[in-house]
């Protein structure tokens, strides 16, 4: 290892790979861990690592200024990309194309970590065929208040549905407070095939467990949601052994089905997977060796469909898909009795009164709720945000005392330039009686607001 300037230059794989600002602090609200730390952590699990990675186009998740600041994606390669990396055109649903990073070796990955990646985000398809995925991944994502033990359980059932199907499973910690379980598959079925069937695959778990939920809108879902829409075509979860940026410096960690209901996803961190690592290997190292079929999935799709229940919504970016339901959030679309209401007329003959009894004809275009949401708090640091639900809960103890664990529904909104967050309350379990009315949220930054108040003047 030499030095040059303020960089390191290390060897990996008989290739020279320059780590700027090596001693830069990339943690230390918990432990304390620089970028050249978080480099040698990588080079210590490489096999694992890349096993996740390798000949896949890498979207660059790029925490430039440590884990404690708000990282950027990177879809497109760098311009000094090194002449011994390689790149792919990938499409995306909107029609554009980019140039997306290759990693072919140990020396690639510490190449993208010098730049800040921690998390590794590839897509589930490999160079040679860019349109039929590889694997098919289940994101258990659990909401606000759901205990570790049910994200678990709900873990198990996925397997155990997957043992059914004849699907071999591989289970990994999100390495924040999730399960993710890949299914490797032939490369033989389309990105709506395969979302398709992660589709399927999360409404049986939903039938068969109360803890799941197949729900893409927050404030319908309860307990662990199963992401299925991390199957769709540019959406990217992190892969194995990715550091997250917690202050524990934890690792999203492939494990054994029988470690899934013991163990505690704080025993790993950057600190303790190379013992890891180097004592039990990788559980996930005969992953390749598996490629299933969809087949009994795609059945149960069919079958869905035979009985009338149709696709669900799919991200927002993507274009309308046939078939899909209404891309609206429940609390925003029209209640069928308002419904009935846009298309009742009242009439009267000449001379005759208006009945005042008679219902009137709703506004077009007025959006009424479906459920007694509530706006708690909006702002770009999400701490004063949460400061702000405390303080409304301590000003609404009676009401406080009655939200379930997924009433709370914490939103990051994503700007071209900014992130927020916006907290709110789902008052479905209060008494109507009861409910606190909407107030002006505390605290009150919209980033959109002046925005939306120039959409409002007259021109």
């Amino acid at each position: 290892m030499a030095k040059v300037d303020d960089a390191e230059l290390l060897e990996v794989v008989g290739r020279m790979v320059r780590i700027s600002s090596p001693s830069k602090p990339y943690f230390t609200r918990g432990v304390q861990l620089t970028k050249l730390d978080i480099v040698r952590y990588f080079l210590a699990v490489a096999p694992g690592a890349l096993r996740g990675i390798l000949d896949r186009p890498v979207v660059l998740k790029r925490f430039v200024n440590g884990a404690e600041a708000e990282p950027f994606y990177q879809k497109r390669a760098p311009s000094d990309l090194p002449e011994w990396m390689r790149t792919v055109t990938l499409s995306f649903p909107s029609g554009r194309t980019a140039e997306e990073v290759v990693v072919d070796d140990a020396a690639g990955l510490a190449w993208i970590v010098n730049l800040g990646c921690m998390e590794l985000h590839p897509h589930p398809v490999c160079t040679g065929d860019l349109d039929h995925p590889d694997e098919l991944r289940v994101d258990l994502d659990p909401q606000p208040g759901v205990v570790w033990t049910d994200v678990r359980a709900v873990a198990m059932e996925v397997k155990a549905l997957l043992d059914e199907l004849g699907l071999v499973a591989w289970p990994k910690t999100s390495g924040s407070r999730g399960i993710h379980i890949n299914v490797r598959i032939e490369p033989r079925w389309s990105f709506i095939e395969v979302r398709r069937a992660a589709l399927a695959l999360a409404r049986a778990v939903e039938r068969r467990c109360s803890l799941a939920s197949s729900k893409w809108w927050k404030e319908e879902r309860h307990g662990v949601f199963l992401d299925y829409n991390q199957n769709a075509k540019d959406r990217t979860t992190c892969s194995a052994y990715s550091v997250r940026p917690l202050p524990d410096a934890r690792v999203s960690t492939p494990l054994r089905w029988d470690e899934v209901m013991t163990c505690d996803p704080a025993d790993f961190t950057v600190l303790t997977m190379p013992n890891r690592f180097a004592n039990i290997g990788d559980p996930h190292a005969a992953m390749n060796e598996h490629a299933d079929v969809l087949d009994a999935l795609l059945e149960m799709a069919a079958r869905d469909e035979a009985e009338g229940i149709d696709d669900a919504p799919w991200p927002p970016h993507f274009r309308k898909i046939e078939g899909e339901p209404a891309r609206v959030q429940p609390s925003r679309s029209r209640t069928s009795a308002v419904k009935k209401a846009t298309k009742k007329k009242v009439t009267k003959a000449e001379g005759e009164d208006v009945d005042p009894a008679a219902a009137p004809v709703a506004k077009k275009g007025r959006r009424q709720s479906t459920m007694p949401l509530i706006v708690i708090a909006q702002s770009s640091d999400k701490a004063a945000a949460e400061a702000g639900l405390e303080r409304w809960k301590e000003k609404h103890p009676e009401a406080a005392a009655l939200l379930a664990p997924d009433d709370v529904l914490v939103d990051r909104m994503r700007g071209s330039a900014y992130v927020w967050y916006r907290i709110r309350v789902n008052l479905r379990h209060v008494p109507e009686a009861s409910r606190p009315t909407q107030g002006v949220p505390d605290p009150d930054d919209d980033p959109t607001r002046a925005w939306s108040d120039l959409q409002e003047q007259p021109s």
